[in-house]
């Protein structure tokens, strides 16, 4: 009964985690086999019997007799009149079978074992909470806030999973208190170290798309495919969908009447502007499509350098630039294409690239991501306007105007 009573010691803890009886007893056996080769210098020659039914665990250690004075190997041998004192008819070559008492270990022993016994429990746990999490990466979660820290903010789940959602991980305009219901999706699980680190995000693409397919029924149900998602995080998203069924109409579907199947994702999104276009496999159209509100003129297109030279008329320009740049930058990822915005009827222009010589490119590249690609582009803005719209400072702008200008006055 020492064996028994000292399990139920180790063992008491063993309610409050996920964790049956017949897993505690294989990693008790681990544990004690770990402090028996410690102790005895190997555990090969011993027999852990365990009784989950009762809870209890007997160890046997086998040793074989020898003729007194002869012991090489105290662990594995023992002498004849050893061997005689526990049976009195036990013969040379014959082997021996005792029971070790878990107290026979030591105290300091077993206060390593019950260490032990936790710390596997604890990986035990762990490796469970991975594997668990692992499973649903790319899924829609919902936890509490727990904490709320500068970098990030710590939620945990109705099981006190900790589960970790990063700024750089959460739409601009999320407020957090303690004790709100948090969605976004599983982004990532690693082990670092021995403990799952689960990371949330709500600023991913995926996070939108999981949001159709739990509030739109025919993206559930398979009849609506999200083909690709693009988001600028609670500003702008555009989402292409299509339907193999003709008599659906997936925009429409999607959007649902004045915007009430919708209405609930942009809330969630912290009012992202959601643009659903039906996805086509015309390039001409889809690129079309990919630009609305803007009306597009015509297109030219290079397969090759994957790029896109849209004809609008000027009044179209900034709807298809949008707020920020917003609008073609999204366009662009949505449809795999570089879009160049030319204004109909306008005399010929020189792209920006080309004054790379005189021009840096991180300035170049600035004025891009308001979707000014060529020079006329930028020279038809004003000054104050481009300040605002980009990170330059007025003398760069300025001086980039300076030399644009000189391009027509030759």
């Amino acid at each position: 009964m020492e064996n028994l009573a000292l399990i139920d010691s180790f063992s008491e803890f063993k309610d409050d985690k996920l964790i049956d009886r017949v897993t505690l007893m294989a990693i008790l056996e681990d544990v004690f086999r770990n402090a028996l080769k410690k102790k005895y210098g190997s555990d090969d020659n011993f027999d852990i019997i365990i009784n989950p039914d009762k809870g209890d665990l007997e160890i046997w250690r086998n040793r074989i007799v020898v003729a007194d004075g002869e012991v090489e190997d105290e662990n594995e041998e023992i002498s004849l009149s050893a061997a005689r004192k526990i049976e009195p008819d036990f013969e040379i070559g014959e082997d021996v079978s005792e029971e070790v008492k878990l107290i026979d270990l030591g105290r300091r022993s077993i206060l390593a074992l019950r260490q032990n016994l936790i710390s596997k429990i604890h990986e035990h746990d762990n490796t469970n909470i991975y594997k668990q999490f692992k499973e649903l990466e790319g899924e829609i979660y919902t936890a509490e806030v727990h904490h709320i820290r500068h970098r990030a903010v710590i939620l945990l789940d109705d099981d006190g999973n900790e589960i970790i959602l990063p700024k750089d991980k959460q739409i601009p305009s999320d407020f957090f208190r303690k004790g709100d219901n948090v969605r976004g999706i599983i982004e990532s699980v690693e082990l670092k170290g021995n403990k799952p680190t689960i990371l949330m995000s709500r600023a991913s693409p995926l996070f939108l798309e999981k949001l159709f397919e739990q509030e739109i029924p025919e993206v559930f149900d398979g009849l609506i495919t999200v083909k690709k998602v693009v988001r600028i995080p609670g500003e702008k998203a555009k989402v292409a969908v299509d339907s193999y069924d003709d008599r659906i109409d997936p925009v429409g579907a999607c959007v649902g009447m004045k915007g009430s199947r919708i209405h609930g994702i942009v809330r969630e999104l912290g009012n992202e502007n959601i643009d659903v276009i039906n996805y086509t496999n015309n390039l001409n159209l889809f690129i079309t499509r990919a630009l609305s509100p803007a009306k597009v003129t015509s297109i030219k297109i290079d397969e090759v350098k994957k790029r896109a030279e849209v004809i609008l008329k000027p009044e179209e320009v900034s709807k298809a630039i949008g707020r920020g740049g917003h609008n073609i930058r999204l366009a662009g990822q949505l449809t795999g294409y570089e879009i160049d915005v030319l204004r109909e009827g306008a005399e010929e222009d020189v792209e920006l690239r080309e004054f790379s010589d005189e021009i840096e490119e991180w300035i170049i590249a600035e004025f891009h991501k308001i979707g000014l690609d060529t020079a006329k582009s930028v020279l038809e803005h004003d000054i104050n306007d481009l300040v605002k719209r980009t990170d330059l400072e007025e003398e760069t702008i300025q001086e980039v105007i300076n030399i644009l200008r000189e391009e027509f006055e030759e």
